[in-house]
């Protein structure tokens, strides 16, 4: 973001870079004059910002566009005499000691006078100007966040519906196969039929997976309320717990699966969420 403004015979210029990141990490450049305000300066960015990685510069010209900074006569006068007389007895060029000088600490200072209250809240609004235009920038990339968010959460879905065909088919295919191995164990005619159906019951409770798909639709379902939510607060930290339950829920259905189709299917859906998580660090 940026913005710039006038105050009396000053131009006031600030620029604001920002970087994804969880936490606030704030870095600013100011004049000298303007540093008896940095907290408050660091209090209203952050409050407009909320988080990430900020760099802010705040820049104050003179109306001509010449910095506002003062030359120490004296101490030029003494170095430039110095160094012209060391020029001499060495034999050096004297044209390099001019940009020598300006190069010394101290010799060229920002000017230190005092901010009073009007130009302090001029600073403020071209400040919040600068903040408003990155929240500008920060919108159309949530736009663009958010139609991501969908379509992945969107393809989840889709996967999760492809699973229940092959449901019953690996339900019949395990009870073959038990039957099998039970037989070739104990003899067809000394099967246990009773025995076999406690059996048969036992890994059709472990198979369920009824309560995983029900659970992660839930969950898909109020990741988008809250991707829909428009009371102004950030969502970032609700989405990513919703994605960390959206990840359980699709490793618990990767465990019970005891099927290569749906195998596929939780990997694609893991590919997705993802996906999703990696955008998520994006989200406020």
């Amino acid at each position: 973001g940026r913005a710039s403004g006038s105050f009396g015979g000053k131009t006031i210029s600030v620029e604001v870079r920002a970087l994804n990141s969880k936490l606030t990490d704030l870095k600013m450049r100011l004049p000298a004059d303007y540093k008896e305000k940095e907290i408050e300066l660091r209090k209203l960015i952050t409050d407009h910002a909320e988080r990430g990685k900020l760099d802010v510069i705040v820049e104050v010209q003179n109306a001509d566009g010449a910095a506002l900074v003062s030359l120490n006569e004296s101490l030029f006068r003494g170095y430039h005499r110095e160094l012209s007389r060391l020029a001499a007895d060495l034999n050096i060029p004297p044209t390099d000691i001019l940009p020598a000088i300006m190069r010394i600490p101290n010799v060229v200072a920002a000017s230190t006078g005092e901010i009073d209250e009007p130009e302090w809240e001029a600073i403020c609004k071209v400040v919040t100007t600068t903040l408003d235009h990155l929240r500008t920038f920060r919108r159309q990339e949530g736009r663009a966040l958010e139609s991501d968010l969908r379509l992945r959460v969107a393809n989840i879905l889709i996967n999760l519906s492809e699973v229940t065909p092959f449901e019953k088919e690996r339900f019949a295919r395990m009870r073959e196969r038990l039957r099998n191995n039970m037989e070739e164990a104990f003899g067809k005619d000394n099967l246990d039929t009773n025995r076999f159906e406690q059996e048969i019951l036992y890994y059709l409770e472990k198979m369920d997976i009824t309560e995983e798909k029900v659970r992660l639709e839930q969950h898909c379902k109020y990741f988008i309320e809250q991707v829909e939510n428009k009371n102004g607060q950030s969502a970032g930290r609700t989405l990513n717990f919703i994605s960390q339950e959206m990840g359980r829920e699709i490793n618990t259905l990767g465990a019970k699966a005891y099927d290569a189709e749906i195998q596929k299917l939780v990997v694609q859906m893991k590919d997705e969420l993802e996906k999703i998580k990696e955008q998520l660090a994006n989200v406020l």
